[in-house]
């Protein structure tokens, strides 16, 4: 296969893993009912003079379905994250006990559940314009390639192939779609 060949599809698989990598972290931030430290992973706080993340200042985990902790490692930064929590507006009423911050999760109505599987489907269609986007920077690149000496016999072996990556892709988006609308919908 040829170098410039190679090089496109490179660039296409680059672009594709991006767009379901990004895909799977906005979903993991997502509460589907149960206690997850994601929830809390775009949280900074306040650390000597400038912000941190709030895993880079705490431990956070979960103790059962329903309870997140958060166990910072210097005890003067628990009313800071406790607060910090608190406007991060995500529904929930941190609990400091001197030790530590618990976070009971309540669970979902089905209405907060069908505005969630709204959003969901939301990221998959624009993953999947992610991917469209790819795709047609792929062929453009393919068309250049047939202008600069590029048999059209090659082209064609490569659009194909582009295609055939494209449906995988589509396909694994959508499943991992249909497990996180699942996820939800379970009570």
């Amino acid at each position: 296969m040829n170098e410039d060949v190679q090089m496109q599809f490179e660039i296409l698989d680059e672009s594709i893993n991006s767009s379901i990598s990004h895909l799977q972290k906005e979903l993991l931030k997502l509460r589907a009912g149960k206690a997850n430290p994601h929830m809390l992973s775009g949280l900074t706080v306040e650390n000597y003079g400038s912000q941190a993340p709030l895993n880079q200042v705490a431990n956070v985990g979960t103790i059962d379905a329903q309870t997140i902790v958060v166990q910072p490692w210097d005890k003067s930064m628990i009313a800071v994250i406790e607060k910090e929590i608190q406007k991060a507006n995500l529904g929930f009423n941190p609990q400091n006990n001197g030790e530590r911050i618990l976070i009971n999760v309540p669970p979902l109505t089905e209405e907060r559940r069908r505005e969630l599987v709204k959003f969901v489907k939301a990221e998959e269609e624009s993953c999947k314009i992610s991917i469209r986007g790819a795709r047609k920077e792929a062929m453009d690149g393919f068309k250049q390639l047939k202008e600069d000496g590029l048999s059209e016999d090659e082209q064609k072996r490569a659009e194909d192939k582009v295609q055939e990556i494209i449906n995988k892709s589509v396909k694994k988006i959508e499943e991992i779609i249909s497990e996180k609308e699942k996820e939800i919908m379970t009570v």
